[in-house]
């Protein structure tokens, strides 16, 4: 008994310390910091925030930070705790992290997209989620838990499971298409250039709407679910066909890809001038605002009968290794996680909660925005989430670009790509 008492002693003036001396260092990187004030809970097993605590959390601007604002401002009522949102895109927040953390001006939660997880992890810019880690494993589905997980390891708190579907207008669409085809011949009465008027348009050259071409055919990112770094299957031949069957669609989409960006994509669909666009349920609440009359359904078929494989991705907040209150930060993301936060956050985002019994209600399920992101789910492709996809993205949206743009051949694009990516990988070992 002494020997314990003598332990949480030592440990909790070890935290003290810490907390009286430089704030740049990483709470992860102080264990005895971990194990003695960190955690600390009440009789009912809650952790209890830190005195003084007040919390930082950067998310995406849009319908995410209107949740994000009501889920701070529910947890202040129950906790006492401020939560401080600041605009920060969840693409973004990892490299903003890196250089913000170690100066102290970081967020304490954060949000990114799930293929961050194993870069974060390796950065040390993470702490574990030892708080929901049982509640991830066995009340989620297994791509969120998954996804979060690196090692064996929890780390993330899923926040939504999402992918991209067709929208489509619905005061210049009549006939809904099912096939790439019958969009080719939509245009052939529709398109007109000089009025910025496209059958259907994406961001082409951003790779993770373009992978849909490729992965349909049986193209790859990396073998064994995404988890072999060695196996990129991003230039096979599968892969050349589906992309260059995407490069066949400039016929219809006669723009350079600079000028499909999805800000150009959203305008363009707002303004009733695109009649189709490839996009995510994070855009629909902008196109309501804007009073477009849309409907989603699932990505049309490629040639051969073949479904397109979008990317699917988990968005999920993580707890900072920099954060100075981790029991008050730690606590937050358990809050935003539960089955209340989550169904608020699935009303004022449509993105859909990736917890089996939420997935299952009546209200999700029969949801007519939501109904056509799960439909196409089901063909989806988990994005990798090792380390080594964080050097996927720029090369392989480049090779879409060079082939779109300026007719490099399909094969020796892809060719390019997967070089640079394996020496990229090579470089980091």
């Amino acid at each position: 008994m002494k020997k314990i008492l003598s332990f949480l002693l030592i440990a909790v003036l070890v935290f003290s310390l810490v907390g009286c001396g430089s704030k740049h260092e990483p709470v992860q990187n102080n264990q005895d910091n971990n194990q003695g004030n960190a955690n600390q809970k009440n009789v009912s097993g809650e952790l209890i925030p830190e005195p003084g605590a007040k919390l930082v959390v950067w998310e995406s601007e849009g319908p995410e930070s209107d949740w994000i604002k009501y889920a701070a401002e529910k947890f202040k009522e129950k906790y006492g705790v401020e939560v401080i949102y600041e605009a920060v895109a969840n693409t973004d927040a990892k490299n903003k992290l890196a250089t913000d953390g170690p100066a102290g001006v970081g967020a304490d939660v954060f949000v990114a997209p799930h293929d961050h997880t194993g870069e974060l992890v390796a950065s040390g810019l993470v702490q574990v989620n030892d708080v929901t880690a049982n509640r991830v494993k066995n009340d989620f589905i297994k791509a969120a838990a998954d996804s979060v997980t690196f090692e064996g390891q929890v780390y993330g708190y899923p926040l939504a499971i999402e992918t991209y579907a067709l929208f489509y207008n619905k005061d210049l669409v009549s006939k809904v298409p099912e096939t790439y085809e019958e969009i080719i011949e939509f245009a052939k009465k529709y398109n007109n250039p000089k009025e910025n008027k496209y059958a259907l348009m994406w961001d082409v050259a951003n790779a993770y709407f373009s992978h849909s071409f490729v992965a349909g055919n049986g193209g790859y990112v990396f073998g064994n679910g995404g988890t072999n770094k060695d196996d990129i299957g991003l230039n096979n031949e599968a892969a050349v066909e589906g992309a260059k069957f995407m490069v066949s669609l400039k016929e219809i989409l006669p723009l350079n890809s600079a000028d499909t960006n999805s800000q150009i994509v959203d305008g363009l669909f707002s303004e009733g001038k695109a009649a189709m666009i490839i996009n995510g349920p994070w855009a629909v609440k902008g196109y309501q605002e804007a009073g477009v009359n849309f409907g989603i359904v699932p990505l049309p078929k490629l040639p051969g009968e073949k479904h397109p494989a979008s990317f699917s991705g988990i968005r999920a907040m993580f707890v900072s290794a920099y954060t100075k209150y981790p029991n008050a930060a730690k606590l937050f993301a358990k809050f935003a996680t539960s089955d209340e936060m989550l169904l608020k956050r699935f009303e004022m985002t449509k993105q859909i909660p990736p917890v089996k019994s939420l997935m299952n209600e009546d209200v999700i399920k029969n949801d007519k925005i939501v109904a056509p992101f799960l439909a196409q789910a089901q063909y989806a492709v988990p994005m990798p989430s090792i380390p080594q996809m964080q050097v996927v993205w720029e090369p392989y949206g480049a090779a879409f670009a060079s082939m779109w743009d300026d007719g490099v051949d399909v094969k020796e694009a892809l060719d390019n790509a997967v070089q640079t990516i394996k020496e990229a990988i090579e470089s980091q070992e």
